[in-house]
């Protein structure tokens, strides 16, 4: 198999590992919802860390709390679909990129798949990982930070046209 079908092998599989993080997403998603939907806190670590469910009806950060949209979830959904398809479109388009890079590609396309679906399906996203002074968030967010970290660590590096593209 040549360099150009080894790519697309390589890819095919971190699209294939994308999708099985949605699933994960998830899943913790509905278990948060079934078992901290009352209200109830799970304390992890004493004041640093806990689970409670929480229904983010805006963007990160909230803010765009005090901002009238019409159909808020609609656009928010249809804004973050047009971003996800863009950074699609750039990791397909980026040639020659070298580990961690298309990692962070996949990591971050799981993400925002995770949320997306959520906006879509039930007009908020869910989120319950609780760091003290920091917003709550979930494992959506978490590839999404984590797969930023590898397209910066992998655009850093030096590339060579000789290299097989991912």
């Amino acid at each position: 198999m040549g360099s150009r079908g080894t790519g697309l092998f390589a890819r095919a599989l971190l699209l294939l590992g994308s999708a099985a993080l949605v699933g994960c997403d998830h899943a913790s998603k509905a278990m948060a919802l079934h078992e901290l939907g009352g209200g109830r806190i799970v304390e992890l670590i004493a004041g640093v860390l806990d689970l409670r469910y929480t229904e983010n009806h805006d963007i990160a950060f909230s803010l765009l709390r005090d901002v009238a949209i019409p159909h808020k979830p609609l656009v928010l959904g249809a804004f973050a679909a047009a971003v996800f398809v863009g950074m699609l479109v750039t990791w397909w388009r980026r040639r020659y990129a070298q580990w961690p890079e298309p990692m962070g590609y996949a990591l971050v396309a799981a993400g925002a798949m995770g949320n997306i679906l959520d906006r879509f399906m039930r007009g908020f996203v869910v989120d319950f990982i609780h760091l003290t002074h920091w917003p709550v968030f979930n494992v959506a967010d978490i590839l999404v930070v984590a797969g930023l970290a590898f397209i910066a660590l992998g655009a850093a590096r030096p590339r060579t046209p000789a290299q097989p593209s991912v």
